[in-house]
């Protein structure tokens, strides 16, 4: 094992894997590129220690890899897409192109995506439409482990936001985060490293708090943001409720407790409300409410005002959402990625299997 290694490097497997179990090479390279924009972006949660997680599913036939991917649904300004249960992270760049596609010529467009997979970071959709001058958008539901407030029953996912808005001289802000104080991912990764978690977290099947990483595995579930009732979890309850509304009901995806589990160890409830895993994604000029430049020098100004916020004694510097990521994203272009131990002995056992070179 490397103590880094090298975007390429990394991209070079992740497509050569992903092509060996049977996908075209442009979609190969589409899931090497989110992967490891997520790996890029210090967000190793989303990102190559998902693959065994997407290969898992792929064995256990639920995944396809040579989707026929259609509209189903169309008007001027929205689509609908089948994903005819591919990898998500390719249904969900299709949908994001098409969605900026009717963006540019009626000014904001909206998109959902049906009988879908997990689709990697929600941040990746939401920032192409900075590149076009909009604001971009981008949710998804989720693998249900989340209690509502004042429940212990499993009904909703993680359900992740991001909104990403361009600037004239800056990178673009960027809110991605999970409607939940952690996602499971990241539970995933300290239960590897066999350490414990915080309180407030998730809770046991009673409904009480733990710190442990794998009480889901004990039908334990991680709470809502604000982690209890008195920290305001019932508005982390209905942000995550909207995001499965619009990611599911909108366009006929399975929602809340129906979302099939996007790991191959749990087998998907027999109960179908919808088709597959949703998500939704919009985008919006920025010239649709005033001329471009003036939005720009404007959101400059945004960022440069709120850069300027006192710190606390703790800190030297107040962040813009998305400026953490931004910074972590050339620190490892420049240095190199490091793979977590765990994430590496897993993805050294599956280079094998498939006969992929990975060292």
């Amino acid at each position: 094992m490397k103590e880094t290694y090298s975007y390429d490097e990394l991209y070079r497997f992740t497509s050569n894997l992903f092509q060996k179990i049977g996908c075209s090479e442009n979609d190969a390279n589409t899931i090497a590129e989110v992967l490891l924009a997520a790996e890029l972006r210090g967000i190793p949660s989303h990102g190559l220690m998902r693959v065994s997680d997407y290969i898992s599913m792929f064995e256990k036939g639920r995944i396809n890899t040579k989707p026929n991917i259609q509209i189903i649904y169309e008007t001027p300004t929205t689509i609908t897409v089948d994903a005819d249960s591919c990898f998500g992270i390719i249904a969900a760049k299709f949908t994001m192109k098409k969605v900026i596609e009717k963006a540019h010529n009626t000014y904001s467009a909206w998109g959902t995506v049906i009988n879908s997979t997990h689709y990697g970071i929600a941040g990746y959709y939401a920032i192409m439409a900075t590149t076009h001058d909009m604001i971009g958008m981008s949710g998804t539901n989720a693998n249900p482990l989340v209690a509502p407030t004042w429940s212990i029953s499993r009904m909703l996912g993680t359900n992740p936001l991001a909104v990403a808005v361009p600037a004239k001289s800056y990178p673009p802000f960027v809110a991605d985060f999970a409607t939940t104080p952690i996602a499971r991912g990241k539970l995933a990764l300290l239960e590897q490293q066999g350490k414990s978690i915080e309180w407030g977290f998730v809770q046991d099947k009673e409904g009480l708090p733990s710190n442990n990483p794998a009480i889901l595995k004990d039908g334990g579930a991680i709470v809502p943001l604000g982690s209890d009732y008195e920290h305001g979890s019932h508005k982390g309850y209905c942000m995550a409720a909207i995001i499965d509304i619009f990611s599911s009901v909108l366009g006929g995806a399975n929602f809340g407790p129906f979302v099939p589990p996007q790991v191959g160890y749990i087998k998907p409830s027999e109960i179908q409300v919808g088709k597959g895993l949703g998500h939704f994604f919009g985008a919006i000029r920025i010239d649709a409410f005033r001329p471009k430049e003036d939005f720009l020098r404007s959101m400059d100004e945004w960022i440069e005002t709120f850069k300027q916020a006192k710190p606390d004694k703790f800190h030297t510097e107040v962040l813009i959402p998305g400026e953490p990521e931004y910074r972590k994203e050339r620190y490892h272009i420049q240095h190199g990625i490091s793979l977590q131990k765990e994430v590496y002995c897993e993805l050294t056992k599956i280079a094998e299997k498939y006969a992929i070179d990975f060292s």
